[in-house]
């Protein structure tokens, strides 16, 4: 399924910035919508090959939930490398509450980190609170997410 989403990205991309489409991707593309609307496929979702199992989570949920993790890691991989997993959690819980309560309702609207949040904490908290994901989260979430 990720090759999928990039491959989407991808077309997302060229059909943006003016760039023709590979033969490869019309034709997919061509092929995804005809399933599509001659009603072989239930969904767009399913057109194009998007397929969670039931009651699973969503692809698009589940990619912003790895882009959360993955920015609390680099988080507490560079600025509380000293600190144990638990502290590093309680910490970065502490951090994140802050943020989304005073920061985060500004910057919500914003396309882009502020410039200023490079390099600093907020960079991560940023991005953690734009994935899409749910934040901020309880510590013991933060720790099983740290210690992975």
């Amino acid at each position: 399924m990720l090759a999928t989403i990039e491959n989407l990205r991808e077309i997302s991309h060229r059909c943006l910035t003016d760039q023709p489409l590979s033969p490869e991707q019309s034709q997919w593309l061509g092929v995804s919508f005809t399933s599509f609307l001659d009603h072989r496929s239930r969904s767009l979702d399913e057109a194009l090959g998007l397929r969670f199992p039931r009651g699973g989570v969503p692809w698009w949920r589940e990619e912003a939930i790895r882009n959360r993790d993955a920015a609390l890691r680099a988080l507490a991989a560079e600025f509380l490398e000293e600190l144990s997993p638990c502290a590093q959690a309680a910490r970065i819980w502490t951090l994140a509450t802050r943020y989304g309560t005073t920061a985060w309702r500004y910057d919500r609207e914003r396309e882009e980190m502020p410039a200023q949040y490079h390099g600093t904490p907020k960079q991560y908290l940023w991005s953690t609170f734009s994935s899409g994901a749910t934040m901020p989260i309880c510590r013991r979430q933060l720790r099983k997410i740290l210690a992975r």
